[in-house]
């Protein structure tokens, strides 16, 4: 190995120990606390020029055109606040015990359709967009039901170990997410299992097709529909919705488009997407807006990105 190399190695080393100590210090703390620390940094990303706040601005003005210049500035203030307090509520979702974080969940609409999915033996997907607290959403479920989930790899090796183990700690099985960690998705999907999958994550060249998002094509996935052809799995949208001072969540429970298991790519990510929308609608504010959902566009559309 060379010395940059080894350098480099050391660096994330670091940076992954610091990750990890910032998300074990915040799971000391009451939910409260990491909720108005969240907001202040919010608070800082709004009034400070940013990444985040250019992209979160530059999708707002795409999505809500109907929105006032007023309105628009108005959720983008709000809308960062919420994404801070997503980050800064890593520490309980990884850390806390089971009973702790359960209660939490102050009330679940729709628990009669996870019932019923539950019920027909095939294993369910729930469908969880980057919105509210979307990290909750997985250690909730593993929670109370046997689970096995997909992850990609972060961006520092170090960190890996640290968050399979917080994933799966109430028994959660994790799969990488390559050839054979789908096979052993499908495999515990058959053995009716839970698992949870973010929609609106990019697929890459390969694992998708470009579908319209908010009247703007974007590429989505295919995983979701091959894996409910292969399986006969049920599949249903959630969203974890953060409510005001800390007072815990509330779990939405959709149904999904019976499109979404369709051999036509286009139909079925099309169905993806507008599931996605009504996931949105619940509360625009609490969406990762700063996620940059259009990137890579098809030919003859501008990359509304790029400076």
């Amino acid at each position: 190995m060379s010395r940059k190399s080894k350098k480099t190695v050391n660096d994330q080393a670091w940076l992954g120990a610091i990750l990890k100590g910032l998300v074990v210090f915040f799971s000391w703390f009451p939910l409260r606390f990491n909720q108005i620390l969240g907001a202040g940094l919010g608070y800082l990303l709004f009034w400070i020029p940013n990444e985040n706040r250019r992209v979160a601005q530059i999708n707002l003005s795409h999505v809500y055109t109907n929105l006032s210049k007023k309105q628009q500035t108005a959720l983008l203030k709000s809308n960062l606040i919420e994404t801070a307090k997503a980050t800064l509520e890593l520490g309980p979702a990884w850390c806390w015990d089971g009973h702790k974080l359960v209660r939490l969940v102050t009330e679940v609409k729709g628990q009669e359709l996870i019932d019923q999915a539950v019920a027909k033996g095939k294993g369910v997907i729930f469908l969880g967009p980057h919105q509210g607290s979307w990290e909750l959403i997985g250690t909730y479920l593993s929670a109370l039901y046997p689970s096995t989930f997909l992850y990609r790899s972060p961006n520092i090796p170090s960190v890996e170990g640290f968050m399979v183990k917080a994933r799966g700690r109430f028994g959660a099985k994790l799969a990488p997410t390559d050839v054979r960690g789908v096979r052993t998705l499908m495999k515990s999907l058959k053995n009716n299992e839970v698992t949870v999958i973010l929609p609106d994550q990019d697929p890459g060249e390969s694992g998708g097709e470009y579908a319209p998002f908010f009247g703007r094509p974007a590429r989505t996935m295919t995983l979701v529909s091959k894996l409910i052809q292969k399986t006969d799995c049920a599949c249903l949208f959630v969203v974890m919705q953060r409510l005001p001072k800390a007072q815990g969540y509330v779990l939405h429970v959709l149904p999904a488009d019976e499109k979404l298991a369709s051999e036509d790519s286009l139909e079925a990510t099309k169905a993806l997407n507008n599931g996605v929308e009504q996931c949105i609608a619940l509360a625009p504010d609490q969406y990762l807006w700063s996620y940059k959902r259009y990137r890579k566009p098809p030919p003859g559309f501008e990359n509304i990105y790029k400076k």
